[in-house]
């Protein structure tokens, strides 16, 4: 018997992912938490499962003997849960947006709505392993990233400190998801007839993401422009990166910035000068893929960024903090 560990919102693509992951997970037992939108329609996808089910409440969280739970909710059902199941004895792993832009106002100023749990702001730990990994290890409460900043701060973040980007040409980030982004429930934007054969842009200048890229990067808004654009694909990530650099770099020496940064990092994976990622590469793993290419006569570099967004975009990350915050080995169940 492994240890237990509670899913809210499994009915969802990023829940049902996770649950996918500890199913195979040699130390975990995933418990399904039903939720209110997990008692309708969308729980069919799990319906035949003979997994342990439970309310979603803190009762059931302390008498199931739950070390975690994972919230893959949407932010206003997270602010509610939160505090419970924390209250409960659980750490809690939010996969929502709810406490990942660090203070009530910000969250106010990009989700135009008041935050209804501000005290946990001060607790909540951003998790990103690869730069935040001993405070995941501390954290009773862990703010999942978002899949874009995932891939953007992965790609960003080494060659700003590195000071290699000069900042005053800006930093353009033109990413594109696959529709699994937009979670199940029902839109006309994201259904079939809409989507297939189909390419559009969306939320431009206001994308949610953002001030999670400019908390991480340290970038200013002013010096970054994002556009999320929607493909015709079930999942997935690719983000192109262009910036002009502070000085002639060919791309073999922005590689090396990405090879001191993350030479000991597992869910990274750096390509050779000249190469890049794509899809393909990352689907249905929890993998970061960089690559580079770069003009030294013009300074105009090129980073391409890939992730599955339901792995290393949620889910997959998700797990990965699981497994620092209860002390196994990190890549367990992932690899």
């Amino acid at each position: 018997m492994g240890t237990g560990v509670g899913i809210a919102g499994f009915s969802g693509y990023s829940g049902a992912e996770a649950v996918g992951i500890l199913k195979r997970h040699p130390h975990f037992q995933p418990v399904l938490l039903e939720h209110r939108a997990d008692t309708e329609a969308g729980a069919k996808l799990l319906r035949k499962s003979t997994m342990r089910r439970a309310p979603a409440t803190p009762e059931s969280v302390a008498a199931e003997g739950l070390k975690a739970v994972l919230l893959a909710t949407a932010p206003e059902v997270s602010m509610d849960l939160a505090p419970k199941f924390l209250a409960a004895g659980a750490i809690v792993i939010d996969l929502s947006g709810a406490f990942r832009l660090q203070t009530p106002e910000r969250y106010k100023q990009w989700y135009k709505a008041d935050h209804a749990a501000p005290e946990l702001f001060g607790e909540a730990a951003y998790g990103l392993p690869e730069y935040n990994r001993d405070e995941i290890g501390k954290a009773r409460l862990i703010s999942n990233p978002g899949c874009y900043p995932t891939a953007a701060n992965l790609a960003l973040r080494p060659l700003l400190e590195a000071g290699i980007i000069d900042r005053k040409s800006g930093v353009v980030c033109d990413a594109k998801s696959g529709v699994s982004g937009a979670g199940r429930k029902l839109s006309l934007p994201t259904s079939f007839c809409e989507v297939t054969e189909n390419f559009s842009a969306y939320s431009i200048l206001k994308h949610r993401h953002v001030p999670e890229v400019l908390l991480t990067s340290g970038l200013e808004e002013a010096e970054f422009s994002f556009t999320a654009q929607l493909i015709p694909v079930e999942r997935g990530i690719l983000e192109t990166i262009y910036f002009r650099a502070t000085k002639p770099l060919t791309g073999a020496e922005i590689m090396e910035i990405y090879q001191k940064q993350y030479a000991t990092e597992p869910f990274i994976r750096l390509y050779e000068p000249g190469s890049v990622p794509d899809l393909h590469a990352v689907a249905h793993t929890n993998f970061c893929d960089i690559g580079v290419i770069a003009d030294p006569a013009t300074r105009r570099c090129v980073i391409v960024s890939a992730i599955d967004n339901l792995g290393k975009g949620a889910a997959g990350q998700a797990i990965q903090n699981l497994n620092l915050a209860l002390d196994y080995e990190e890549t367990a169940g992932l690899l």
